[in-house]
């Protein structure tokens, strides 16, 4: 049964799954690597009319390269093919599967969700839900907690957690836009952290941890939500407007008030590894400091990777998984614009 508390004055909640567990966890990566120099060369001329230095990207952000998909190359199908991998990781059946969750932020249309696609091309059984859950890039670890609660109600029996970024339409869009002789100091600066974002896929499969003793116990987490910041990060899928500083000063209370919930009632300080939202050096840094975490226990993909939106938690999970022991308290720390944070420990 889940435990769920709320009053708090700040929206604090806290969820206790009963019955889930992480079976297995994948990721792909965009084949096509895009180094920040790539921005710097196309943006020349803006860089030097607005005497702005070149190598920002990396300096600032911390943002070595990104990838891309190849051209032609459809994020569904590779949202379809890193779930089959995932699938095959835990040991399950298509047919098995109960449930799927989309968290793609970069979606293609409105209508249909992309969860339809991946559904089809992934041959699961007409008795399996599929939806979309949008939170920005706190998508993943949302889809993660309704999973978590779908398999304690009995609803299903397996579920798929698994999203494909794609921001190559998102970078044309910022680059043309950049290039215009009309573009403000402003313009670039607002623009900025859409240079950051990067291509992959990522896939989970959740079950119950009865019937899977081996696997990764979902043990609980808290979430918090600052939506009086909800005007700070807007963008579609041609452009992107972010006060990365008041991002960083207001999304971090929220990440800290969070996790100071998770530590008081599970001792979260103590725990082996903290995989949070990839965005940058910055905000790493930032988080590292504020929450007083050993930087050693924070693994990082952003530096070559960049910010792949709701997916770079899980695959900066996948990529850490090797590394992990059966035992390790692995904490999958959230946040997403808007602002919202949530957090989930997992018993690895």
């Amino acid at each position: 049964m889940n435990d769920q508390t709320h009053g708090d004055p700040l929206g604090n909640s806290s969820f206790r799954p009963a019955n889930a567990a992480l079976l297995s966890v994948a990721h792909l990566e965009a084949p096509v690597v895009v180094p920040s120099s790539h921005f710097d060369d196309v943006l020349a001329p803006t860089l030097e009319r607005l005497r702005l230095r070149p190598g920002l990207l990396e300096k600032v952000a911390g943002v070595r390269e990104r990838r891309w998909w190849s051209p032609g190359q459809d994020a569904a199908e590779a949202a379809a093919e890193t779930g089959a991998k995932a699938l095959s990781e835990a040991g399950v059946d298509a047919k098995d599967v109960g449930l799927l969750i989309s968290t793609t932020v970069t979606r293609p249309h409105l209508e249909p969700a992309v969860a339809t696609s991946v559904h089809h091309q992934m041959d699961l059984p007409p008795s399996a839900l599929n939806f979309d859950i949008t939170n920005a890039c706190l998508g993943w670890v949302n889809a993660l907690q309704v999973a978590s609660a779908m398999i304690d109600a009995g609803a299903v029996r397996y579920a798929v957690v698994l999203g494909a970024e794609d921001v190559r339409s998102m970078h044309r869009g910022t680059i043309e836009r950049l290039q215009g002789g009309e573009v403000t100091r402003r313009d670039f600066l607002d623009q900025f952290a859409t240079m950051t974002l990067g291509c992959g896929a990522a896939a989970a499969v959740l079950g119950r941890a009865d019937e899977h003793p081996e696997a990764h116990r979902v043990l609980g987490g808290t979430a918090r939500a600052g939506t009086a910041h909800h005007e700070l990060c807007i963008g579609d899928m041609n452009h992107m407007r972010t006060d990365a500083k008041l991002m960083l000063t207001e999304g971090i209370e929220i990440v800290a008030d969070a996790f100071a919930g998770g530590d008081q009632q599970w001792g979260w300080s103590g725990a082996d590894r903290f995989v949070i939202h990839q965005i940058s050096r910055v905000h790493t840094d930032t988080v590292v400091q504020r929450l007083g975490l050993d930087p050693d226990k924070v693994p990082m993909t952003f530096p070559t990777w960049g910010n792949v939106g709701p997916i770079s938690l899980p695959m900066t999970l996948s990529k850490t998984a090797p590394e992990l022991a059966a035992g390790d308290r692995v904490i999958a720390m959230g946040v997403g614009s808007g602002l919202n944070s949530a957090m989930i420990e997992i018993a690895w």
